[in-house]
């Protein structure tokens, strides 16, 4: 395999490409208002539109089958199943509908980190765009296949079993099941048509759900991840310099206001993803300690995807706060002792701004860092110990 040239040039729209292009599989595109295309811009905006009633359709169902049988005689494992499957996708809901809410002001974020984007090799090569752009990729990757392979094993498992059984292990029957609990207010199994018409239709519903759960927290992560790089590079910026005009201050403010406007359109989001992700967690532990071999690995899965993903966001939520606190190391630790009066007084308010460093803030938690993951993880287990004693 060739390797890249050093001499590439990587613009802001390849470093955005993964989460803008993910998400048009299901009509979401955040520039349509900008596509000269009038026709594929409806399109799109019609495909949106009708597929997630058809989501939320079915997402009743799974609210009904949850209500139904934790008032019946079933078992309290049989009766929660469902419970992750309803987290999960109250959570795309909640993200799908934060992000129609604040479209117009997470664009003009994005113009305006496209605004201090470094263009030239040089510049690129000083803010080591190449590594933050490499680990970035990898990390959305990661991350999106975990999150994705759970939707599609709930998906697909049952009818794939299915086909095994009949034409390879000479089953009398094909078992027409579900990937999810669903209470159907129709037949959805006699008529073989209206099963594939229906277990299709909920693939599709798990397809949206996976996508618009992802797809905002990859936002999240192209956000942060370019905060991050310019916090550090004016970091290395002060570190080593050695006298004459700066320019930093201004600078500094800038990306704090930018870093005040993530917090702003995503803390709400991020609130009541920590509050969903923990009852998802604490459900699906449930039935990785209580279910047969099937379903542990089917959750297992699913309970792996939950705990990434909430790592990830506090994740990138640390790397915020320390690059940004970096700023005021690097300031104190550069040579300023021959400077002069008035830029001691702009190094002090440097290291004073960077007392409070630029952070994700959710109401009611701590500023988003590693120690919210193990607060979340705390809430999560609480939850499974009082199931546990139900059970």
């Amino acid at each position: 395999r060739k390797p890249k040239s050093n001499n590439e040039v990587i613009t802001f729209d390849k470093l955005t490409r993964f989460p803008m292009s993910f998400h048009k599989p299901i009509g979401e595109d955040l520039y349509s208002d900008r596509d000269p295309n009038v026709i594929r811009r409806y399109l799109l905006r019609f495909y949106l539109v009708l597929g997630f009633p058809n989501f939320n359709a079915y997402v009743v169902g799974e609210i009904a089958y949850f209500i139904v049988h934790i008032m019946s005689t079933t078992t309290l494992l049989e009766a929660t199943a469902v419970a992750p499957c309803i987290g999960f996708s109250f959570m795309a809901d909640f993200k799908q509908f934060g992000l129609t809410v604040n479209r117009k002001r997470l664009v003009r974020l994005l113009d305006d980190l496209k605004e201090i984007f470094p263009l030239d090799v040089e510049a690129q090569r000083k803010y080591n765009v190449s590594f933050y752009r490499t680990h970035m990729n990898r990390v959305m990757t990661l991350f999106t296949i975990l999150c994705m392979t759970y939707t599609s094993s709930f998906s697909f498992y049952p009818a794939i079993k299915s086909t095994i059984k009949y034409y390879l292990m000479g089953s009398e029957i094909f078992e027409r099941n579900y990937g999810f609990h669903i209470l159907f207010p129709y037949d959805a199994e006699t008529d073989l048509t209206v099963y594939w018409f229906s277990y299709w239709g909920l693939a599709h519903c798990a397809y949206v759900a996976g996508v618009s759960y992802v797809c905002v927290d990859l936002l999240l992560i192209a956000t942060i991840t370019q905060l991050t790089m310019h916090f550090n590079f004016i970091a290395n910026d002060l570190e080593a310099y050695e006298g004459g005009d700066h320019p930093d201050e201004e600078n500094i403010k800038y990306l704090h206001n930018l870093s005040e406007e993530v917090n702003n359109i995503f803390s709400f989001l991020i609130l009541w993803n920590f509050i969903a992700a923990s009852l998802v967690i604490c459900f699906a532990g449930f039935q990785i300690t209580a279910s047969n071999v099937e379903d542990i690995v089917l959750y297992f899965i699913f309970f792996s995807a939950s705990l990434v993903q909430v790592f990830v966001v506090c994740y990138y939520g640390d790397e915020m706060i320390s690059s940004s606190s970096r700023i005021g190391h690097s300031a104190f630790n550069q040579n300023w002792l021959p400077c002069s009066t008035k830029y001691k007084r702009i190094l002090q308010f440097i290291i004073a701004r960077s007392q409070k460093p630029a952070s994700i803030r959710p109401p009611t938690f701590p500023p988003i860092s590693f120690n919210t993951f193990m607060k979340v993880i705390s809430m999560s287990y609480q939850f499974f110990a009082l199931l546990r004693t139900t059970y």
